[in-house]
């Protein structure tokens, strides 16, 4: 869910020098930074999947051409050469985020080049835009909308249903579509260019699975679900003279048009007591057939019925593979679909089916028999008619290893759209709550062999972000999901093995990493915690996020908030995220979690990335800070933003903090004691640091936000002074910014999450396919001496680029009770346990390869220490 953002506003010109110690630094008017653009090139990194998939339409007029919809995550195009879907709605920027729930779409049965896309994700006050009808003449490549007068819900209850957007299959200037919410059945004649209520169709569909539902979600009417016609009833050239729609009303579900769509009524003798979730018109036999179920969906559905109308005669027979009234009955039905090239050859899905997993029916003679694709064999044994192949993407077992019945991974959940191929009985592709699956020798069934199933989903990437981190060692990327936890990603162009185990979160909400000991990792999430009392809602990674450990956890958390990891990884701050649970401190998983004093309960939490003993937090506009590694905290500044926020502190930089709000862009270098606004920028959603340019010591940012007037992804090579975007106007990614960071190895590249399109990341230029080679110096420490009570130890630096460098600096963190007392080639400074060395005047210069080194003694027992290097 996201907002709106700001409008532009002349904003105050960026200063440094503060006016007040506790509040918002006075900054004087200026003329704000031009902004600049800069090509980049974009790709996911892989997960492969990782939402529902409501729908999938196979145009009838050309073989492999397939669309697919998502509820939060756009649409897509199937290459059959690549086997993979192509993205077709990047363009849609934040001022139209809610297009990117796709509702319905319809591909033109008469001109293949041509798709529909009715779009629109909220109903309900969520999403403040109305609904429209995209068009393309290009195959999704280009589109024109159509604005409507009210909202569509591509994820409202119900998004399951349809397809409620059709194109007359004989006068493809004839376009209908189905509204929820009271609206009825409208009608386009100009290809979607303009379009009017249908007043001869006055049901508008009653029905809500929760009309008490304040927030609006549960109380939504999905209205006209489907729309099919009787291709019999007509000529080319012609409007389609009989059309059905499905209602979302359990008195009449089925209505009819035998006039092209001038007057309706309810089709006689059709089924009561449960909503058609789908119409399907088998044109060889002039059959309809009805998926019946007691919900919307598509969470869930415990009764229904399957039903088949003979149009000619108009004879109604139950077909259903379980009927509603039988003591077996526990599920509605959906997903349903014909073979086009054997006529009486239908599949059906259950609606909703969770344990021990979906059951798909298939019938070849017109539902008098069914076959079910997996039967009890004695149980909890099952016998299976199909074979699971999950190798693409293996997480989809989710590490669990069930009893039987249940298997890993299941065959699927939430399936509403099962759809064989008009072009070819073998394939079939379906859509689950997490992936889109398929197989290409289905009619293995029918001859008593397996059929396989495996992920049909390459380039398709729906998932929801909430954090990422790019540490500056081990993997180059670490996130944080809804619904999937999250996962290590050790390389960008290959689906993870695995999501986060033990625990494994519903959903992670937030990911930390020590800066000076990037192994180091911490990340919080939500689950229930009645249903997994034994596990918690924060857990601890020492290897860069491969395994993980917990401990206990205060008492009453369910929801994961926000979480920092010092600087040293020697303290932890967790600020849970239910109502009132207060932010604690704890020093490991084994320690335990005390409460800090000083803060705000439910704040937003950070480290500073230099110094380990100090934490920030963020609460109603102002800042609180620790210096004492979490244990307590004072008020700073005040005056920040509020509402919707996301802060970070800056590598290498201590007591630099960067705050990104609705109001703006704020930056404060003492440690949150006062804040300055930068100019030209509002409506900021997220900020974060990358690798410094060439030639530059200062990191790269970025940042999501409106800077001049446009909106967009930008950089700053120069602390804010100027700006150039980094994404153009195919790749705005409407629902982006939620988590944000750069790659502190590769300069340029930025890690982008967004709201259903996943993880993208852009490199500059050209990009690259892999992490670019390593610029810069490395430092490796040795011990060269102990005494009691103090030791000796000596670290060099090289140059490990391929051009000379002017200057370097090393930095580490000491273990308590360690100071330095004496140094030499290096000038040595500590603060704290943060220790700094910069080169002298004749050993700063380092050819490539080229080293020297540098000593120091200091109090305190020999301890391990490792070394960082930044080249000047």
């Amino acid at each position: 869910m996201r907002r709106t953002p700001a409008p532009p506003a002349a904003l105050a010109a960026l200063t440094l020098a503060a006016t007040a110690l506790t509040a918002l630094a006075a900054v004087p008017p200026a003329v704000s930074p031009a902004v600049a653009a800069e090509g980049y090139t974009w790709k996911n990194v892989q997960i492969g999947g990782g939402g529902f998939v409501p729908g999938i339409v196979f145009s009838r007029k050309e073989r492999n051409l397939v669309y697919a919809r998502t509820d939060i995550g756009g649409a897509y195009r199937w290459d059959q050469a690549t086997r993979s879907w192509t993205p077709l709605l990047d363009w849609v920027g934040r001022d139209r985020w809610g297009h990117n729930g796709v509702i319905s779409m319809a591909a033109d049965p008469v001109d293949a080049d041509r798709v529909y896309a009715a779009v629109g994700m909220y109903t309900n006050d969520w999403d403040p835009g109305r609904g429209a009808v995209l068009r393309s003449a290009d195959r999704g490549r280009t589109w024109q909308t159509a604005a409507l007068p009210f909202k569509l819900g591509g994820n409202m209850p119900g998004r399951g249903m349809g397809e409620r957007l059709a194109v007359d299959p004989h006068d493809n200037r004839v376009l209908y579509l189905g509204a929820p919410e009271g609206n009825g059945l409208w009608r386009s004649a100009d290809r979607g260019a303009t379009w009017s209520r249908v007043t001869g169709l006055t049901a508008v569909g009653d029905h809500a699975d929760d009309p008490s539902d304040p927030s609006g979600y549960g109380s939504h009417r999905p209205g006209v679900v489907w729309v099919t016609f009787d291709e019999g009833t007509g000529t080319a050239g012609s409007p389609t003279r009989t059309i059905y729609v499905g209602v979302a009303d359990k008195r009449n579900t089925v209505y009819r048009s035998t006039d092209a769509g001038t007057t309706w009524e309810p089709v006689p003798g059709a089924p009561t007591g449960y909503i058609a979730h789908k119409g399907v018109l088998d044109a060889a036999s002039r059959t309809l057939y009805i998926a019946t179920s007691d919900t919307a969906g598509p969470y869930d559905g415990s009764k229904g019925d399957v039903w088949k109308l003979d149009t000619r005669s108009g004879a109604w027979t139950r077909i259903s593979p379980v009927p509603s009234d039988s003591a077996d009955a526990h599920f509605g039905y959906s997903g349903l679909t014909v073979d086009r090239n054997r006529p009486g050859t239908l599949m059906v899905a259950t609606q909703m089916s969770w344990w021990p997993d979906v059951v798909f029916f298939r019938s070849t003679d017109a539902g008098r028999t069914w076959t079910r694709a997996w039967d009890y064999s004695g149980y909890p044994d099952r016998s299976l008619r199909y074979r699971m192949d999950v190798t693409a993407t293996p997480w989809l077992t989710f590490g669990a290893t069930p009893a039987p019945p249940e298997t890993a991974p299941k065959l699927g959940w939430m399936t509403e759209s099962v759809e064989i191929d008009p072009f070819d009985s073998d394939r079939l592709m379906y859509g689950t709550g997490a992936t889109l699956y398929g197989t290409e020798d289905l009619t293995a069934w029918d001859r008593g062999g397996r059929f396989t199933v495996r992920p049909m989903v390459k380039g398709l990437e729906e998932t929801a972000v909430q954090d990422l981190v790019s540490p500056p060692s081990g993997a180059p990327l670490v996130s944080a999901l809804l619904d999937l936890g999250g996962f290590r990603h050790a390389t960008l162009d290959r689906v993870p093995e695995m999501m986060f185990t033990r625990p494994n979160f519903t959903s992670g909400t937030s990911l930390d990493y020590a800066e000076a000991r990037p192994g180091v990792m911490v990340r919080a999430g939500d689950f229930t915690d009645a249903d997994r009392p034994a596990d918690s809602h924060v857990a601890f990674s020492t290897d860069g996020g491969a395994t993980w450990t917990q401990g206990p956890e205060p008492s009453g958390v369910n929801r994961g908030g926000t979480v920092a990891a010092g600087a040293d990884g020697a303290n932890f701050v967790w600020a849970p995220g239910d109502a009132g649970q207060p932010v604690v401190h704890a020093t490991g998983p084994d320690s335990g979690w005390t409460r800090a004093t000083g803060v705000p309960a439910n704040a937003v939490v950070e480290s500073d990335r230099v110094n380990p003993r100090r934490f920030y937090a963020l609460a109603g506009g102002g800042l609180h800070v620790s210096a004492d590694g979490g244990r307590s905290f004072t008020a700073a500044a005040t005056g920040l933003p509020t509402g919707r926020v996301r802060f970070k502190a800056v590598p290498g930089a201590e007591g630099e903090i960067w705050v990104a709000g609705d109001t703006g862009l704020y930056r404060s270098t003492d440690a949150g004691a006062t804040f300055a606004r930068l100019p030209g920028v509002t409506g900021a959603v997220n900020v974060g640091f990358g690798k410094a340019a060439p030639g530059r010591t200062r990191p790269a940012v970025y940042l999501v936000a409106t800077v001049d007037g446009q909106d967009g992804l930008f950089r700053s090579d120069d602390t804010g002074a100027t700006w150039v975007r980094v994404n153009d106007d195919r790749h705005r990614y409407g629902n982006m910014g939620d988590a944000l960071t750069g790659d502190p190895r590769v300069y340029g590249r930025v890690y982008l999450g967004t709201n259903g399109r996943g993880i993208v990341y852009g490199d500059l230029g050209g990009g690259s396919p892999g992490p670019a080679p390593e610029t810069g110096c490395k430092a490796v420490y040795r011990q060269t001496g102990s005494w009691s009570g103090g030791h000796q130890g000596e670290v060099t630096v090289t140059n490990t680029g391929a051009s000379p460098v002017k200057g370097w600096k090393v930095t580490w963190t000491f273990a308590a009770g360690r100071t330095v007392s004496a140094s030499w080639n290096a000038r040595v400074a500590q603060q704290g346990t943060a220790v700094t060395a910069v080169h002298e005047s004749w050993n700063g210069s380092l050819a490539a390869g080229g080293a020297t080194s540098f000593g120091f003694t200091a109090t305190g027992a020999p301890a391990e220490i490792a070394p960082s290097c930044t080249a000047g």
